[in-house]
């Protein structure tokens, strides 16, 4: 008897601890049709009318109450989107897209690709390393494209913009590029023809091109490389008016980092933007980066998107991922909630600033480690492909 009591008490709480959501894990919110209650030790807590979180907490589980509908001429959030997801809402709240970037070796982790190719969740995509010109153009006139190809055709499959990145990088250059001993006159060629054969190629499918990357060094000078050493600033312009050419209807960018807060670099990213529209050089918009580091978001990036907005430009957030000290602690996640929300309503404060791209969303395939000693845990999902904070701060500055 004592057993078959048992047994019955087991067959009750095994399924309600089964459809329970783990920490960080979604528990609630408009359109949301999964488990409402979380994990012992933490409490589904309401973060804005779309979603609910299960957040680290000494009170018992409980029922999350899903809110209902925004109503009543006193509500100013949007209507429940028709799916969930981040590009969902920057739709609905009027932006262009919510994107990531990817890589091509990611794309045979199935788990991985699950959420990537989920467009109410990312509408536009960058391929991290597939179109630069060592993977594009290796040798002098000899073309690739197989890599950008798998990224561009899984854009296309997925209904999802496509962003091209980049034509003109003082990086990641093969040789022939880097150590070319060249004339004005052909350096200008090469350029020309790497641009337009790169940009022609894809044609059509893509949004927008990241024309020339990284320009400045943080002071505010122009970078020492193969170009500026031998053309000058006129390699910028070279660059544009090949890309235009090629594709008229591609939005082209210059793309760079840490113009973010007001100084010499974004000074002198917009003098140069300045003197390219004077000149009558095609140019539609600027990219910022957005590599930033947990509780040093600028203040001034709103107003630094403005300045360039002012010039009818428009403007977007390219690759932006927060990164901290690992292992990361409680306190840091909670800050990089804040940092992820600040940043994205900076964009959702500026008309002209059309979306916002994660430099990759998972911890599992983020740059950071490889290149900062000691950090990481930069990306809103974590090496687990589970959402952290960060997440819920993307979603309160996308519904506010």
């Amino acid at each position: 008897m004592k057993l078959s009591v048992t047994f019955t008490l087991l067959a009750a709480v095994i399924p309600f601890a089964l459809a329970q959501s783990p920490e960080w894990g979604q528990c609630g919110g408009i359109g949301w049709t999964g488990a409402t209650t979380c994990v012992a030790g933490t409490v589904c807590t309401v973060q804005n009318a779309y979603y609910s979180q299960c957040l680290p907490g000494s009170a018992s589980s409980a029922p999350a109450t899903t809110p209902s509908s925004p109503s009543g001429p006193t509500s100013t959030a949007p209507p429940a989107p028709s799916g969930t997801g981040l590009n969902a809402l920057a739709k609905v709240a009027g932006k262009l897209y919510f994107g990531t970037a990817t890589d091509n070796g990611e794309l045979s982790d199935t788990a991985y690709t699950a959420i990537l190719d989920n467009n109410k969740e990312f509408g536009q995509i960058t391929p991290a390393n597939s179109m630069k010109w060592d993977a594009t153009e290796p040798t002098r006139g000899t073309f690739t494209f197989s890599g950008g190809d798998q990224i561009a055709n899984l854009a296309k499959t997925n209904g999802q913009l496509l962003r091209g990145h980049n034509c003109v990088w003082y990086n990641q250059l093969p040789s022939w590029v880097s150590n070319g001993q060249f004339t004005t006159a052909d350096l200008t060629t090469v350029i020309q023809n790497h641009c337009s054969t790169l940009v022609s190629h894809y044609k059509g499918q893509v949004y927008s091109w990241d024309v020339v990357n990284e320009p400045f060094n943080d002071d505010g000078t122009w970078r020492q490389d193969v170009f500026y050493n031998t053309l000058g600033t006129s390699y910028v312009s070279i660059a544009l008016k090949a890309a235009r050419a090629a594709d008229p209807n591609a939005k082209l960018y210059i793309n760079d980092y840490n113009i973010e807060q007001s100084g010499a670099k974004a000074t002198a990213m917009l003098n140069l933007v300045k003197q390219l529209i004077a000149d009558g050089v095609p140019i539609d918009g600027v990219g910022f980066q957005c590599h930033f580091i947990v509780g040093e978001v600028p203040g001034t990036f709103q107003t630094v998107l403005e300045q360039f907005t002012a010039l009818g430009l428009e403007v977007a957030i390219t690759e932006l991922d927060i990164r901290t000290t690992t292992p990361a602690s409680q306190s840091a996640l909670a800050q990089q909630q804040k940092d992820y929300q600040t940043v994205v309503q900076a964009c959702m404060n500026v008309e002209k600033c059309v979306g916002v791209t994660v430099w990759d969303f998972t911890d599992k395939y983020s740059w950071v480690p490889s290149t900062f000693s000691g950090q990481g845990a930069a990306c809103p999902w974590d090496q687990n492909l589970v959402k952290k904070p960060a997440y819920n701060g993307i979603v309160a500055a996308l519904t506010s």
